[in-house]
């Protein structure tokens, strides 16, 4: 029995509101073209473990979202902020694949342009959290 559209696992936690959907997003998506993006809850597995994640993109429509549930956790022990979107589609759409992605994680480049906003994504995140 799939959830209908407005119910969201209460597991997803915490729940990106629409306005911080659209920024995470769209970073998502600056983070793939500068090549600071992993797809897959792997992937994401691998560079929290490897201690080079900035942050961690899940979608809350995963199903069973069991499969992702291990990242949290993992965020957590690591000091990495995570946030849940609605869209699995829409968060492969934002990682430049016509596929389904069910989590992400953009990457520490030291260099980046994109540093700045990383940082401000990064904070209206833990705010999420407190």
């Amino acid at each position: 029995m799939a959830a209908s559209g407005d119910e969201v696992n209460p597991k997803a936690y915490p729940l990106a509101d629409p306005q911080l959907s659209v920024s995470v997003l769209d970073i998502v998506q600056q983070a793939s073209n500068y090549h600071q993006l992993r797809k897959g809850a792997n992937e994401a597995t691998k560079t929290l473990n490897r201690g080079i994640s900035e942050f961690i993109v899940m979608a809350a429509d995963t199903e069973p979202l069991e499969i992702l549930l291990h990242l949290p956790l993992l965020c957590e022990d690591k000091n990495v902020p995570y946030v849940f979107v609605r869209s699995k589609q829409a968060l492969g759409r934002a990682c430049g694949v016509s596929r389904p992605v069910i989590a992400c994680s953009v990457t520490v480049n030291e260099g980046s342009q994109l540093k700045a906003q990383i940082e401000k994504i990064r904070k209206d995140i833990e705010r999420l959290l407190l």
